[in-house]
C-alpha cells in the first residue's frame, strides 16, 4: 500500500506535466498494482526486463488477454520505468505477444439504422446521428467546441483525434438544421454560466495559458453540455464539462434491444456502417481514410 501511494502521487504529477487524462492515470496505476502483485514481494526498482517479460507473457499465455490488453499493460509498465523510476528498460521484444485477431466490423443497414434511431430521442438521437453523419468516434463528438461546426461548409473539425491529429469530416445537411436547434439550447445554458460567474469550460494547459479567458467564450463552450457540473479532480474548481460516454451507450444499447436486432451493435458501430455505406455507394477509400482518420490506408480497407 505504501509504495502505490507514492507511485500514485507522482504519477499524478508527471500526468499533469504531460496533459495525459485522468482516466490514462488510473488504467496505468491499475496495471502497475496488478504487476507488483504479480511479482511481489519485490520491490519496483528491483524488478528486471525478465520480470517484466514473465508478467506480460502471463497475460497471453495464462489470462488470454487481447492485443490491445497487452499493449495497454506493457504502456503502464513503460510509463512507470521511464516517468517515475526514471530507468530506461530493453529487450522486450521476446515476451509472447497476445494473438491479434483479424475481424470484420459489425455493419448496420439502413433499415437496422432507422429502427435503432426510431428509439432514440432527444441530444443521444443528436448525437448517435451527428457520429454516423460523420463517421466520429464518440469521444470525438462528446469533445467538439461551437468553433469547430461549420455550417457554411457542412463540416465538422475534429481536434485532437487519435494520433493526437486533427482532422475535417462531413456535416449532413440532415442533421444541420437540428443542430442548429440544439446550439440555441445550449446557448442559453452557457449564458446561464456566466451569469453565475462559473469558471469556464475546461481548455488544454498551454492554450489556456496563451489564451487566457477563453473558456468563458461562447466560441470554447461543448456542443454536447453535461446538464450537471463537475469538480475537476486537480485543481477543486467547478466547472460544466461535455456529456460521460455512459449516457449515449446506455441509450443506444437499449435502443438496439428494443429494435429487437440479433446484432452486437454499439455506438462504434456507427461509425462503422458510416465508412461501409461510403464504401457502396463508390466512394474513393483515400477519402473515406481522410474522413475516418486512419493513419494507414489499410485499416480502412477492411471495410471493403
Amino acid at each position: 500500500p505504501g509504495r502505490m501511494e507514492a507511485i500514485s502521487k507522482e504519477a499524478s504529477r508527471v500526468r499533469r506535466l504531460k496533459h495525459l487524462s485522468v482516466r490514462t492515470e488510473k488504467t496505468y496505476l491499475a496495471w502497475i498494482a496488478r504487476c507488483l502483485a504479480f511479482t511481489s514481494p519485490l520491490e519496483p526498482l528491483a524488478l528486471t526486463e525478465e520480470h517484466l517479460k514473465h508478467f506480460l507473457s502471463y497475460l497471453a499465455v495464462e489470462r488470454k488477454v487481447s492485443a490491445a490488453t497487452q499493449k495497454q499493460a506493457f504502456n503502464a509498465l513503460l510509463f512507470l520505468y521511464r516517468n517515475i523510476l526514471a530507468r530506461e528498460i530493453i529487450g522486450l521484444e521476446s515476451v509472447i505477444p497476445s494473438r491479434r485477431p483479424r475481424r470484420l466490423p459489425v455493419v448496420l443497414t439502413k433499415e437496422e439504422l432507422r429502427q435503432v434511431f426510431h428509439h432514440l430521442s432527444g441530444t443521444n438521437r443528436l448525437i448517435a446521428a451527428v457520429i454516423y453523419g460523420g463517421g466520429l468516434r464518440l469521444e470525438e463528438c462528446l469533445c467538439l467546441r461551437v468553433k469547430d461546426v461549420d455550417f457554411a461548409r457542412n463540416c465538422l473539425v475534429i481536434r485532437a483525434g487519435k494520433g493526437d491529429k486533427d482532422r475535417e469530416t462531413v456535416l449532413p445537411e440532415r442533421v444541420a438544421d437540428e443542430l442548429k436547434r440544439h446550439l440555441v439550447r445550449v446557448h442559453a445554458l452557457h449564458d446561464w454560466d456566466r451569469r453565475r460567474a462559473l469558471a469556464g469550460v475546461w481548455i488544454p494547459g498551454a492554450l489556456a495559458r496563451k489564451y487566457t479567458g477563453a473558456g468563458k467564450e461562447w466560441s470554447w463552450f461543448w456542443v454536447f453540455p453535461s446538464s450537471k457540473l463537475s469538480i475537476e479532480p486537480d485543481s477543486g474548481i467547478v466547472r460544466r464539462y461535455h456529456l460521460y460516454p455512459s449516457t449515449l451507450q446506455k441509450a443506444f444499447h437499449q435502443a438496439v434491444a428494443k429494435a429487437g436486432l440479433a446484432k452486437r451493435a454499439t455506438v462504434h458501430t456507427l461509425r462503422h456502417s458510416f465508412a461501409t455505406h461510403l464504401v457502396e455507394k463508390g466512394y474513393d477509400i483515400r477519402t473515406i481514410q481522410e474522413l475516418l482518420g486512419h493513419a494507414d490506408v489499410s485499416t480502412t480497407m477492411i471495410y471493403t
